[in-house]
């Protein structure tokens, strides 16, 4: 079943995350673990069509915490540098 939702988009520096899954818990859990990484609002909980668990966050892209803060780091080419003359 696919699902399209027509929303503002969030404000800059901000992620809209959904979370589907099939019981409560394990929504909360993928939630947890990305509040571990990224500062956040609360989540917001709603009952699906199928009976599932719908679960809505916005995470703070520009103020990682946790993991994501080396991960985030790490993928970044430093500043000043750009693909050499040989890369495509």
């Amino acid at each position: 079943m696919k699902y399209i939702e027509s929303q503002t988009l969030p404000s800059l520096g901000h992620a809209e995350v959904r979370i589907i899954a099939h019981t409560p818990e394990a929504a909360r859990a993928v939630a947890e673990a990305l509040r571990g990484c990224f500062a956040g609002a609360e989540q917001r909980s709603y009952p699906g069509l199928d009976g599932d668990t719908r679960l809505h966050l916005t995470v703070d892209t520009t103020t990682p915490v946790g993991p994501a803060r080396s991960w985030l780091a790490a993928s970044r080419p430093p500043a000043g540098t750009g693909a050499h003359s040989d890369e495509t």
